[in-house]
């Protein structure tokens, strides 16, 4: 479910940890007492942080992606550090974005409420549920500062040549 999905990229976009997503945070009755109240609940650690960061570096490089979609596409925020993810099913019955910044996981679903195929020409990566997620966004980072996804001093970057694998 988008839910799901959403989750799984929040433990990214934290460090590995997994957080249980809540809908309702309190209720109160009409005298304003409140019933039930939220309580954080146990997600645990399902990806180390090295492999968060390395992932989370992989999916917000807008070169990496630029063949399929082009420099500065829908999926680049500028100057903002956001890890992204597309996907389309092959019957193009569903068209999903999702990305990520340390402080926020935004996912957008695209498809028919029928559960039949949607127009190809509408159900890629960047025509379907970029734009939305693109615009969401970018709203929920206006005026905030841009935060680095945090780099683990056990991940050691070397360079390799192309050529020769060394």
């Amino acid at each position: 479910t988008p839910l799901q999905m959403v989750s799984a990229f929040g433990a990214l976009a934290n460090g590995g940890l997994k957080v249980t997503p809540t809908a309702i945070l309190e209720i109160k009755d009409r005298q304003g007492n409140v019933l039930e109240s939220y309580r954080e609940a146990e997600g645990g650690q399902v990806f180390t942080p090295e492999t968060s960061y390395i992932i989370s570096n992989i999916l917000s490089d807008d070169g990496a992606r630029a063949q399929v979609f082009g420099r500065g596409s829908l999926l680049n925020i500028p100057n903002y550090n956001v890890a992204v993810k597309t996907g389309t099913s092959n019957d193009k019955r569903d068209n999903w974005t999702i990305g990520y910044t340390p402080s926020v996981v935004i996912g957008v679903w695209v498809g028919n409420n029928d559960n039949t195929p949607m127009d190809p020409k509408l159900a890629s990566g960047v025509t379907g549920a970029a734009p939305i997620w693109n615009k969401s966004m970018k709203e929920f980072l206006k005026g905030k500062k841009n935060e680095p996804f945090v780099r683990s001093d056990k991940i050691i970057e070397v360079d390799v040549d192309a050529l020769t694998g060394l």
